[in-house]
């Protein structure tokens, strides 16, 4: 099942490109994590190749696209890994348009992209 999710979103996200409009890359990413406990959100600036801590979780940004003019269409390939978990957690790519398509599983809490950032 996660083969096919992965295989989905490669292909929405390879799609924007053939359709004829150009995909830029982002320098970072703004993400949005919710503590499910708390019902706190918070929003957390990372560059490519950065990583952030969110509670417990580490994210690493490796890439960021999204079709020319509108960032906030993004896709980020994104790897999160647990302080308590020997391997990652989420190792894959997170659509701003579709962020249950391939979600991270956390019991507490939860990760997702809003837009890339050009500057």
């Amino acid at each position: 099942m996660k083969m096919a999710l992965k295989a989905l979103g490669a292909t929405v996200l390879f799609a924007t490109s053939a359709s004829g409009q150009a995909v830029l890359e982002g320098q970072g990413a703004v993400l949005r994590g919710l503590d499910k406990l708390s019902s706190v959100t918070s929003d957390l600036e990372v560059g490519k190749g950065g990583t952030v801590r969110y509670g417990p979780l580490q994210v690493t940004l490796s890439d960021c696209r999204y079709p020319e003019g509108t960032p906030a269409r993004a896709t980020a390939y994104l790897v999160i890994e647990d302080d308590s978990a020997e391997a990652p957690i989420f190792a894959g790519w997170m659509l701003a348009s579709a962020p249950a398509l391939n979600a991270m599983d956390h019991q507490r809490y939860d990760i997702w992209v809003l837009r890339c950032t050009t500057e």
